[in-house]
């Protein structure tokens, strides 16, 4: 038989009988060691390994032989064995599916928000008509964030509110709701919109861009309620009630 065609167990046994036969003497026994020596030997050449699975294949199958491990460890301590297992995973990937669903792609919240202007400088006319194109493109994300830029940029025009280049939207917000009480509310909401479309990745509608651009237009014939008038008023109130006090002493 060519040595090529032996089996691993074959080439033992001929390594094993041309070290028990001489020339032409009887054979002699050989102690267990050299003998396994010799096999492991004749083992180690090359032409036995020749269809050897790769080191790739090797890990691979090692991988799935844990992977069997573990399923069979898992379908044995589930109610119900391996039906039961599988149920349980297919439940708990529709529930993971429906939170995705629900909320969206998780994504790391900033630690804080930041500055509702760019670098460039632009009036609040530039920044409605950049909210007008994109929103004629349908392009609402960027709709909404000039919009609100021009709220806040208008209202710095009318000097209801200091120009303050690292603003944030919500702090905007808060401040010309001061001035602006009727409209707190909507400012808020509007600066919610802003954030949850510039920094929570979150995509806007037509719906919210129109809300936004109302509150524009309402903001512009809104009159501001001055601290000084207020106090003109309450202290026109104080007069005229210290007047009636003296005037029923009087009487």
């Amino acid at each position: 038989m060519p040595i090529s065609a032996q089996t691993p167990a074959e080439a033992v046994g001929s390594a094993v009988r041309a070290l028990l036969r001489g020339d032409g003497e009887p054979p002699v026994t050989i102690p267990r060691d050299p003998a396994r020596e010799a096999a492991r030997r004749e083992l180690s050449k090359q032409m036995y390994h020749e269809n050897d699975p790769s080191w790739f294949q090797r890990a691979l199958n090692a991988f799935w032989e844990w992977v069997g491990k573990l399923f069979d460890a898992a379908s044995t301590a589930a109610p119900g064995g391996t039906l039961g297992l599988i149920v349980i995973v297919a439940a708990v990937l529709a529930v993971l599916g429906a939170l995705w669903w629900r909320l969206g792609t998780p994504r790391r919240k900033p630690a804080s928000a930041p500055a509702l202007f760019d670098d460039r400088p632009r009036s609040a006319a530039e920044h409605r008509a950049a909210a007008e194109a994109h929103a004629v493109q349908g392009h609402w994300n960027q709709a909404v964030q000039e919009r609100m830029r021009a709220v806040v940029r208008a209202l710095e025009e009318r000097a209801l509110l200091d120009i303050h280049p690292g603003r944030t939207a919500d702090e905007a917000a808060a401040e010309a709701g001061r001035a602006l009480p009727a409209h707190t509310g909507r400012l808020h909401t509007a600066a919610r919109s802003f954030d949850d479309v510039t920094y929570g990745g979150r995509t806007a509608t037509e719906e919210s861009y129109r809300q936004i651009t109302e509150l524009d237009r309402d903001l512009e014939r809104t009159k501001p309620r001055l601290a000084s008038t207020a106090a003109g008023n309450r202290n026109h109130s104080d007069s005229t009630t210290d007047d009636n006090a003296r005037q029923g002493a009087s009487g």
